[in-house]
């Protein structure tokens, strides 16, 4: 539900966003080195732990914070911080 509304605000401001999805299946989508390396922002809204953490290594001060609660009551908070 949170890449949902990641998705949808996004292209409601006019951004591109790909969404990668942790869970149960493993990771779908995953985004490769030169997608994470190229983001203007990186959101991780998790409540668990990151899988494959060390892609993310170079690119701390893109990142995000956020729980899934947060993005999905108010995705706009994504927008708030930039």
């Amino acid at each position: 539900m949170s890449a949902e509304a990641i998705k949808k605000v996004c292209k409601a401001h006019g951004h591109q966003v790909k969404v990668e999805i942790q869970g149960a299946m493993g990771i779908e989508n995953e985004l490769s080195k030169s997608e994470i390396e190229g983001a203007d922002m990186i959101v991780f809204a998790n409540d668990v732990g990151i899988s494959k953490s060390e892609r993310f290594a170079k690119v701390k001060d893109k990142i995000l914070k956020l729980t899934p609660h947060e993005v999905i009551k108010n995705p706009e908070v994504i927008f708030k911080s930039v």
